[in-house]
């Protein structure tokens, strides 16, 4: 997001060598070209497997276009002024630049924020949700994101000084209006981190309740006599038969798989109730680490930029060019981040990439 891209202060700072400008454009190119490449293939798995046509999936492909647009329409031209130091492409051209910038990386982020709210009522209320959770509902969800989005990118328009045109040399967004640099901030990344950090709070917490139940009510129904002919036959087989939720997703989906523990045939109701907290234990952990990684790459990504707005847009301090840049970048990679996190642990996703891959090595 492109609040403050350069400021023009540039001009008093000593302009990159050939070799400097060469390897941050190749550095910057590579992120773009591999921000695009994964987003893209995102949006191929999920358009062309019937078995991700799933409303919880059409989240994550408008996150993916969403992040596709920031690859193809702002990374290049933020790529450019970078390495050439000055804007060259005239007025009109800055404008769409800097809305579409703030429009897609807002949208990128109102989508995480959406999604998290999405796993938390399939979690927390998964009977009804799951009537709820429609392609319509889905639909509704991504064009509230790019409404509000919208609105946060929109207001500098109206008050920018548009007649000032002589120095067409940078293309930014002023800091000289106090209460939009608060609205844009607290819509665009703070008020969202707060949903997503309290959201994926609860999300574990029911997980970690759901894990320790089931264990609990698998453990007291194999002592009762109701399911004693059901667990004979299980040991006759060397097999206890279990029903888990998968972790599989990042997203947490939760949805429901079989599972099987292989047991002794004459294990106690101890040795039983130990394999279980094990299981449990495992997948609490696994849930854990997912969810840091979420959290962990949304926030390194994006908090440094956010708190440098406030700090700037307050007047509290400046920041130099190259740290400006730094930042922004640092955000852009979330779009790179996304795709990987949001469907590298999903099985579907998987074979959807792989048939992806043979297709392409065919062809």
């Amino acid at each position: 997001m492109n609040f403050t891209n350069c400021t023009a202060e540039t001009i008093l700072n000593k302009s990159k060598t050939v070799t400097e400008k060469m390897l941050i454009s190749l550095t910057l190119a590579v992120i773009t070209t591999l921000t695009t490449l994964l987003n893209s293939a995102v949006i191929i798995a999920i358009c062309t497997t019937k078995k991700l046509h799933q409303p919880a999936n059409y989240l994550i492909c408008s996150l993916a276009v969403t992040d596709f647009l920031v690859a193809v329409l702002v990374m290049p031209l933020s790529i450019a002024y970078i390495v050439m130091e000055t804007w060259t492409l005239g007025y009109v051209i800055c404008e769409i630049w800097l809305s579409i910038d703030m429009t897609c990386c807002t949208c990128s982020i109102l989508h995480l924020c959406v999604i998290a709210l999405d796993r938390y009522w399939a979690i927390t209320d998964a009977i009804e949700y799951a009537r709820k959770r429609t392609v319509k509902r889905a639909t509704m969800m991504i064009l509230s994101v790019w409404t509000i989005s919208v609105f946060i990118s929109l207001p500098p328009l109206f008050w920018r000084n548009h007649h000032n045109l002589s120095n067409q040399n940078s293309c930014i967004i002023q800091h000289d209006h106090v209460i939009y640099t608060i609205y844009s901030t607290f819509g665009a990344f703070y008020i969202p981190l707060m949903l997503i950090l309290i959201l994926y709070y609860r999300i574990y917490h029911a997980a970690k309740s759901l894990y320790q139940k089931r264990g609990s009510s698998r453990h007291l129904s194999n002592r009762s006599n109701d399911s004693q002919n059901s667990f004979t036959h299980c040991k006759l087989t060397q097999t206890f038969c279990v029903s888990e939720f998968s972790t599989s997703d990042p997203t947490m989906e939760f949805e429901k798989i079989t599972a099987c523990v292989r047991i002794p045939p004459y294990d106690n109701d101890i040795d039983l109730a130990d394999r279980q907290q094990q299981i449990s234990s495992s997948r609490e952990r696994k849930a854990a680490r997912i969810l840091g990684l979420i959290l962990g790459a949304f926030m390194m990504s994006w908090l440094p930029f956010f708190i440098k707005e406030l700090v700037v847009g307050l007047s509290f301090s400046s920041v130099s060019p190259q740290v400006d840049d730094f930042l922004t970048w640092l955000g852009y990679v979330n779009s790179l981040i996304n795709p990987l996190l949001y469907t590298s642990f999903n099985d579907d996703f998987k074979i959807a990439f792989k048939k992806l891959i043979r297709c392409k090595e065919h062809t």
